[in-house]
């Protein structure tokens, strides 16, 4: 996620959209900011924090800023790039991790999060279906 980047303003939207959407069904949007795709997030968290807050009414996690690929990975970008076989490679790379933690799909910036919501609704449909089992 960047701050300065074209995809800025259509993801935060709809990527706050899914989160009222499906948080109260047990799914959650992470935000992780980085500056290692054009230098697009050159601010520090507490400047992130606040853009995203004031512009977008973000109220999904957001982490502190990391790197995403390469060699200097965050570890659960690492985890994620080993399981999924996709990397970033700008920003706005988007990950749907399943339940038992292990990566369902991975799409990048151009791919837009309405295209993946049906993915993503069926994730959360089947969460459901299983919760309501349980009872």
């Amino acid at each position: 996620m960047a701050s300065e980047c074209g995809f800025t303003d259509a993801h935060y939207k709809a990527l706050q959209q899914l989160q009222r959407d499906f948080g109260p069904y047990h799914f959650n949007v992470l935000g992780f900011p980085c500056n290692q795709f054009g230098q697009q997030e050159p601010n520090s968290d507490r400047d992130i924090e606040s853009f995203i807050r004031k512009n977008y009414n973000v109220s999904f996690p957001m982490f502190s800023k990391i790197a995403v690929s390469g060699n200097g990975a965050n570890t659960a970008f690492k985890y994620l790039i080993e399981s999924s076989g996709k990397e970033p490679n700008w920003n706005f790379w988007k990950y749907l991790i399943g339940p038992d933690g292990k990566v369902i799909d991975a799409w990048g910036p151009t791919v837009s999060v309405e295209e993946i919501k049906p993915h993503i609704t069926n994730v959360v449909r089947k969460l459901i279906l299983k919760k309501k089992e349980e009872l």
